[in-house]
């Protein structure tokens, strides 16, 4: 019998105190930057505008201030300026720095954690100036207040002097001046229109705040000397420029979310009233549409992922149209659910609390309990008197979900006759589907191409292991304004479903997501692009996690092959194709050209010594591609399925209101917005008709 020995311990090395690393100061940022601005990408360095921004913001909400100026400068500078209180400068009793140092310089310490400084703020977690300090190759702090203009610079979180009085002053604010690190983002490249578009949002938030964004770049302006001015519109009036100043608040941002809708009612719905302690505003407005689109912000913050006050909204809203509709009819009808009160809603749902809780440092979620409780309380009364006091509005609102009703049953009868249907016909997946063999989604991909000639070319030429191919008869289904009922009668979208796996609407789950690279090749001409745009419509409308999730892709075939002599390469731009066979070479549009009387030149093979080197002619060949379909499967494999050589687009959500507004305007029935949507990006557009 084996005797029971007791085990000793593995030594895997000493482990002390002395193993303990404590990071000083802002060094904990510039380790782990991801854990303060969620990315080192666009979103990140974008962020960095948000955070200085979100200073001024809080000293205008707090009635200090009623000017914001946002500068991108040369060389990646970019200034913020406000005319509220200023920074304060003085001596601080527990760092015995500048109160300015020690807000530049260290995390959670600020105005927002106590006293009268901040009744409501976005920053509370006192990190957003000090994170943009740490991350900043370069940043100088001006403070105008008291009379006098104090200046403190700082490289990469650390001060470079102490805080200094450098002239008298009658103004008051606070500029921020800063450069981001390139050793930290990937890209420093600022996009004016992401600016724009958050900053207009923000103004819509604050009545009466005037917010001047300035796109400056391709000035020879410089930074002007500190101490001089708050604002530099005026040197800057021949730049690109918006101003934004809203008196409507809330319902100016409905109406402005609606421009490319048909409202169904006449009197938009609005609220601002506070509750213990919590302040609540709401505006709605429901339009001819079958999307939704609500927006929840807490402190001005907009949060993408949700939480309590959205929650406390849904319930409010779903509880008041059930009870108004029960009491309409004097009789108890089948509930609305949440997913038909929120047909065609457009709905901005605002808190204000004095300490607020976010999920995470990018204040994505709202945590704060309260909120929930005031939003219910004061959305679902007010509510409830809008629908009585406004008989009229009230009809079309609740006709509005009965409809949305009623088409999520014919609906789900559909999405049950597919699913079940499919179950019975191969497991679920459509005859016109060539599957890989490769049962893991993580190496499985999906290749969704036009017409029956490039699916064949696919499947020929495909890695059988690891790709399926699944051909579309024809253009599909424009889902912008088409019910799920009137979805699954189509029956390219129904292949579709059934390849992917996820099911739709309200059973969608991606866990069952089939493959993880989901493919759209389309044709490079204008009916590719259409369809491709009517794929890219479905996948934002009903399969947005598939994009969320980093698996939808957009192929890139090559618009010409070239051949000299016995050489072959392929050219996915014109560039390209002129870098491949001479700048002087044009071929006709069109169709495949011969170029018998283009040559290239080039050294023949070295002759015996003491001669000379002969000059010899190729013939160049050069063949557009119009469709996948032309090409063999030799061909399709090397130039746009080989993981070697291929080149995929990754598709992804940067804005979501702004998609809202493309899909809106392009899928969408207004063709006065989509004309001048053209007209505006027409010299953007590469055109191949």
């Amino acid at each position: 019998m084996a005797q029971n020995k007791e085990k000793k311990p593995v030594k895997n090395g000493s482990y002390s105190a002395a193993d303990i690393t404590v990071l000083e100061g802002l060094e904990a940022v510039r380790r782990r930057p991801g854990m303060y601005i969620g990315t080192t990408g666009p979103d990140g360095l974008h962020h960095l505008i948000w955070e200085v921004f979100d200073n001024s913001r809080d000293e205008a909400m707090g009635g200090f201030a009623s000017e914001i100026e946002v500068v991108l400068l040369p060389q990646n500078l970019i200034r913020v300026a406000d005319n509220g209180r200023g920074i304060p400068v003085d001596t601080h009793k527990q760092t015995k720095v500048s109160a300015l140092e020690t807000v530049m310089t260290t995390l959670h310490a600020g105005g927002k954690f106590g006293g009268e400084g901040y009744k409501v703020s976005g920053g509370l977690h006192g990190v957003g100036v000090s994170v943009v300090n740490a991350l900043s190759g370069w940043l100088r702090a001006e403070v105008h207040r008291d009379g006098g203009a104090y200046m403190q610079e700082y490289a990469i979180g650390k001060r470079a002097a102490a805080v200094k009085k450098i002239n008298g002053s009658k103004l008051h604010g606070t500029v921020i001046a800063y450069s981001a690190d390139p050793a930290t983002f990937q890209k420093i490249e600022y996009d004016f229109n992401k600016v724009v578009s958050h900053l207009r949002e923000q103004a819509y938030l604050v009545r009466g705040l005037r917010i001047t964004i300035i796109d400056a770049r391709a000035s020879s302006f410089k930074l002007p000397e500190p101490g001089k001015a708050l604002f530099i519109r005026k040197e800057l009036s021949e730049s690109p420029s918006q101003t934004f100043y809203f008196e409507g608040g809330l319902r100016s941002l409905i109406s402005f979310h609606n421009r490319y809708q048909k409202p169904i009612h006449k009197n938009l719905f609005y609220v601002e009233k506070e509750v213990d302690g919590v302040s609540v505003e709401v505006a709605l407005q429901y339009a001819d549409d079958i999307a939704s689109r609500v927006f929840p912000f807490a402190n001005n913050i907009y949060n993408q992922e949700g939480g309590t006050h959205l929650t406390g909204f849904k319930t409010a809203l779903t509880r008041t149209l059930n009870s108004y509709n029960r009491g309409d009819n004097g009789k108890e009808g089948e509930a609305f659910t949440g997913e038909d009160v929120l047909e065609g809603l457009t709905a901005v749902v605002s808190v204000k609390l004095r300490e607020v809780q976010f999920e995470g440092q990018t204040k994505g979620k709202l945590g704060s309990v309260e909120a929930r409780g005031a939003v219910e309380t004061v959305f679902g009364e007010a509510f409830a008197m809008f629908l009585e006091e406004n008989p009229d509005d009230a009809r079309q609102i609740v006709g509005k979900a009965l409809l949305a009703l009623k088409a999520r049953k014919a609906a789900k009868a559909a999405k049950d006759s597919v699913l079940r249907k499919g179950a019975l016909e191969g497991f679920g997946l459509p005859g016109k589907l060539a599957d890989c063999q490769s049962k893991e989604a993580s190496e499985s991909e999906l290749f969704i191409v036009e017409g029956d000639s490039a699916g064949g070319s696919g499947k020929q030429g495909r890695d059988r292991k690891t790709q399926a191919i699944l051909p579309l008869r024809g253009k599909i289904l424009n889902v912008e304004r088409a019910r799920l009922d009137k979805m699954l009668a189509s029956q390219e979208i129904k292949y579709l479903i059934l390849a992917l796996g996820t099911a739709i609407g309200d059973v969608f789950d991606l866990s069952k997501l089939r493959y993880h690279k989901v493919i759209i090749a389309t044709d490079a001409d204008v009916d590719g692009a259409h369809i491709r745009t009517l794929l890219l419509t479905l996948f934002y409308r009903h399969f947005k996690p598939v994009i969320e999730g980093g698996y939808l892709y957009i192929a890139q075939p090559p618009l010409y092959k070239i051949k000299k002599g016995k050489e072959i390469s392929y050219a996915y731009s014109d560039e390209e194709k002129a870098k491949l066979v001479g700048k002087d070479f044009e071929v006709s549009e069109g169709e495949e050209a011969a170029a018998e009387n283009a040559v290239v030149s080039s050294e023949g093979p070295e002759q015996s010594e003491g001669q000379e080197k002969k000059t010899r002619k190729q013939k160049v060949t050069i063949q557009r591609y119009k469709g996948l379909g032309e090409m063999n499967p030799e061909e399709l494999w090397e130039t746009t399925m080989d993981p070697a050589k291929r080149v995929l687009k990754l598709v992804t959500i940067e804005d979501g209101a702004d998609a809202d507004r493309v899909f809106d305007i392009l899928m969408g029935e207004d063709v006065l917005s989509r004309k001048t949507f053209i007209q505006s990006n027409a010299k953007t557009a590469n055109l191949d008709i």
